[in-house]
């Protein structure tokens, strides 16, 4: 039964995941008619092309970010979901590892933490969103981490 309960978890995050995905890229694809903000938006395009000077320059990623820019719905669920999703298979790797486990998300909070410090400072709201999203799932995650290493420290904590 325990297991049964964590496969739905993973189906509906992966349902969430999938059409969120398909939601951001939909909203993003509004780049392209957008032309003043290819220079601000399209940044892998512009790494990895040069400068964008037609809409087939313009690689599928930065729809992502154009979305998560002025839309920024779609592409927060987005993240949710993803960061749901690897912590729950996190979860089920590590079940019976609470040291491991607590490494692990410490692992993802610093990630968020770096996220966080590459989106901040920006003037568009979707992005102010991602930067306390990825803030305090990154503090949330790392607290977590140091509680399971706490409360588990007199039960002789496994490898």
């Amino acid at each position: 039964m325990k297991y049964l309960k964590l496969f739905i978890q993973v189906v509906i995050g992966l349902m969430l995941l999938i059409f969120s995905t398909i939601a951001s890229w939909y909203e993003g694809s509004t780049l392209t008619t957008a032309i003043w903000e290819w220079k601000h938006t399209a940044i892998f395009s512009n790494w990895f092309n040069g400068s964008v000077n037609q809409t087939s320059d313009i690689l599928t990623i930065d729809y992502f970010i154009y979305a998560a820019k002025f839309a920024p719905a779609y592409p927060l669920a987005m993240l949710l979901s993803g960061t749901y999703l690897i912590i729950l298979i996190g979860y089920i790797l590590f079940r019976d590892k609470t040291k491991l486990f607590s490494y692990f998300l410490t692992c993802i909070g610093i990630v968020f933490l770096v996220l966080c410090s590459l989106v901040s400072g920006s003037p568009t709201i979707g992005l102010t969103i991602f930067f306390y999203s990825s803030l305090s799932i990154g503090i949330l995650a790392i607290g977590v981490a140091i509680i399971f290493l706490v409360t588990n420290k007199n039960k002789g904590i496994t490898t």
